[in-house]
């Protein structure tokens, strides 16, 4: 598996992939993969295979109001490539690109009723951040993502240990 930027050649193939996400990842416009492909490549990673196919792909935005913040929109991996460590690589692909900029954490949002998101991002090391209600047990914030889209927001931390002792101090 190779992990590399999202191109512009790529914009077909990824708006496929997408497709696949239904009901939880919505595909967006040819267009705005082109613009994800042009002006955030550093934080949409895609994975190709032996045969050139595309498995999996990630669309991340380091935040201009927030710059310590990246916020990963979609995680997508191709369902005949899952439970092969592909997510994981492209996450890191994004975390190692917001350890480089200094940010201080990768957040994203999933539904109160996408189990297996839960369970695959607290397994890559994701806090769900507490909410104010709960749904099956996952924490959830009413109105997150605007009136009647309440979301569980999870995030992982990229402070390291040393850095954030001298924090508390």
């Amino acid at each position: 598996m190779i992990v590399t930027p999202l191109q512009t050649e790529h914009i077909s193939e990824i708006h496929r992939l997408m497709e696949l996400g239904e009901p939880y990842i919505r595909a967006r416009t040819l267009s705005d993969y082109w613009l994800y492909a042009r002006l955030f490549s550093s934080t949409c990673p895609i994975a190709i295979d032996n045969d050139n196919a595309i498995t999996g792909a990630v669309i991340a935005f380091r935040s201009q109001d927030d710059p310590a913040d990246v916020y990963i929109q979609d995680v997508m991996t191709h369902p005949r490539h899952r439970r092969c460590g592909i997510a994981r690589a492209l996450l890191q692909s994004v975390r190692s690109q917001a350890e480089k900029w200094g940010c201080e954490r990768l957040y994203l949002t999933s539904e109160a009723d996408n189990h297996a998101a839960h369970s695959s991002w607290t397994a890559l090391g994701f806090v769900n951040v507490p909410g104010d209600h709960e749904i099956d047990g996952i924490s959830i914030i009413t109105d997150f993502k605007g009136p009647g889209r309440s979301r569980a927001v999870y995030e992982l931390s990229l402070t390291t240990v040393s850095e954030a002792s001298r924090v508390r101090r």
